[in-house]
């Protein structure tokens, strides 16, 4: 005998289930983002308070951040919180902060960033953890808080300190949002190197690289994941290279999507970048790759700064030294199909 089919469930009672799951998994998303941030804020604040002890105690100078931002990068390349600027804002935070247990309690509830504008923006410690307690229990946004700072409301309402309570995030607020998505916490916890898509990123840089050392024109590597500060901000360009030929940098940006217009834009900007910060007055200006990877085509561009305006450029654009001295366009595209290729019969392979 055949059986019965199982009866479907009652609509409202499937509704109601689903919503509790979903209630259930935003809840435990926003109690691990807090987890990991507690985590990272207390490094921070112990970085912080090293740095501190140690100008005060040995009399260094400013040039110890510096020098830390350089070494700390190179050790831990895919964080980015290791900027001169972030590890002032550490030894700051620790100095508003001395108490380890303030940063349990009430600092490492809300994201580093959010720290970061109380340590511009308001000096008064009460007031600081007047606007720690209410950005917790309306969940703001870094916007929200900056706005609430510069209007003057805990001035307004004439904020009273309650004992702080370790109050959950409500699980749609902006807050939330923030801590579980906060670039901090991923890479703190490696995660974004753990992707598919960035693991054949990190395959084609190295097959890419291969390529152009071994066409033997000139090419010299500088570095991978080659970090540029501009303006307190911290960029991170796919590979760079030295052309001993042409005498002149060559950054090549690589992506596994569609091409996308911005993704020239972006381009010219480490071009610009690169010629303002490393080339030398005799080196020739810097020349830009891009070369994106889809699912269905494969695409590679130049971009050259000193044409008009920084647009992209095919190679029948260039002059006939860069020609000489530089792999074709066909040739960029023949190199990545042919690695994926390669990349997707060693992934489907059985293990032996």
């Amino acid at each position: 005998m055949s059986k019965a089919p199982a009866p479907l469930p009652d609509e409202d009672n499937y509704v109601a289930l689903l919503s509790e799951l979903k209630k259930r998994i935003r809840s435990a998303q926003v109690k691990a983002a807090l987890a990991v941030n507690r985590e990272l804020i207390l490094l921070y604040w112990q970085i912080g308070r090293e740095i501190l002890a140690q100008q005060q105690v040995e009399g260094w100078g400013g040039k110890v951040i510096e020098r830390l931002a350089q070494d700390l990068k190179r050790e831990f390349p895919d964080m980015q919180g290791f900027s001169q600027r972030n590890l002032k804002y550490m030894r700051a935070f620790a100095e508003a902060w001395p108490d380890e247990q303030f940063v349990h309690q009430a600092g490492a509830q809300i994201p580093w960033k959010h720290n970061c504008i109380l340590l511009e923006k308001v000096k008064d410690p009460t007031e600081r953890l007047w606007y720690i307690q209410q950005t917790v229990e309306y969940g703001w946004s870094r916007n929200i808080l900056t706005l609430q700072i510069e209007s003057g409301l805990y001035q307004r309402q004439g904020g009273a300190i309650t004992n702080f309570e370790r109050t959950l995030t409500p699980e749609q607020s902006d807050l939330a949002q923030q801590l579980i998505k906060d670039p901090y916490n991923f890479d703190f916890l490696n995660l974004t190197s753990a992707t598919q898509e960035r693991d054949l990123e990190k395959a084609l840089v190295e097959r890419i690289r291969d390529f152009l050392l071994e066409l033997g024109v000139g090419f010299a590597f500088v570095g991978s994941q080659y970090r540029l500060e501009v303006s307190g901000n911290e960029y991170f360009m796919d590979m760079l290279f030295y052309h001993l030929k042409l005498r002149c940098y060559v950054v090549i940006d690589l992506k596994v999507t569609e091409f996308r217009p911005e993704y020239t834009g972006k381009m010219n900007f480490y071009v610009a970048a690169v010629d303002d910060l490393l080339r030398h007055p005799d080196d020739q200006p810097t020349i830009g790759i891009v070369l994106c990877k889809s699912k269905d085509k494969t695409i590679a561009e130049y971009a050259l700064r000193n044409v008009n305006t920084p647009i992209a450029v095919t190679t029948h654009s260039l002059p006939d030294q860069l020609k000489a001295n530089l792999p074709t366009i066909e040739q960029l595209e023949m190199e990545i199909d042919a690695a994926v290729s390669e990349l997707s019969e060693e992934s489907e392979a059985p293990e032996e």
